[in-house]
């Protein structure tokens, strides 16, 4: 005869969603990002490079945890951050930059498994800058004007 504590037990491992948890851990530790580098060099008329990324950052005993993430995405490079303070773990960070692992894989995924924390907000405003590079936004300047206007709403911890 089974317990009612196994049989609870066994019902909570065939609940565990890995997709559910992503989402979890991504309003605790993820960030969508768009940053702008400027390159005098480059052939581009405005000079102006538009960098999205999606991150999740851990410290280094966590690495399991970003490898099972970059799997399950099937994209993106984990990185050593290496601290020089009085923390005794280094970080690592989980991170996707292809635009087209972002627009094919992240961007769907949050869209089916949405954020649950004001992070979501952050998200929308993310998968819409990249929806206007994929149309070139980012090679006109009214595109990059839209691109940074929209930028100054992310991160701010000041929801509307």
């Amino acid at each position: 005869m089974t317990s009612e504590k196994a049989s609870g037990a066994d019902n909570q491992q065939e609940r565990f969603n890995f997709a559910n948890w992503l989402v979890g851990f991504t309003d605790g530790e993820g960030c969508f990002t768009i940053s702008f580098f400027t390159h005098p060099k480059s052939r581009l008329r405005l000079k102006w490079q538009v960098f999205p990324e999606f991150v999740i950052t851990q410290e280094e005993k966590s690495h399991k945890a970003l490898k099972e993430m970059q799997e399950f995405f099937g994209c993106g490079k984990i990185y050593l951050n290496k601290r020089r303070d009085n923390h005794h773990q280094h970080l690592l960070k989980f991170v996707v930059r292809d635009r087209d692992d972002l627009l094919t894989k992240i961007i769907p995924f949050f869209e089916n498994y949405p954020l649950r924390s004001a992070k979501i907000n952050d998200f929308r405003i993310f998968a819409k800058i990249l929806h206007i590079m994929q149309k070139g936004g980012h090679l006109q300047e009214s595109g990059l004007a839209k691109i940074r206007i929209l930028v100054q709403k992310m991160n701010t911890r000041k929801y509307r």
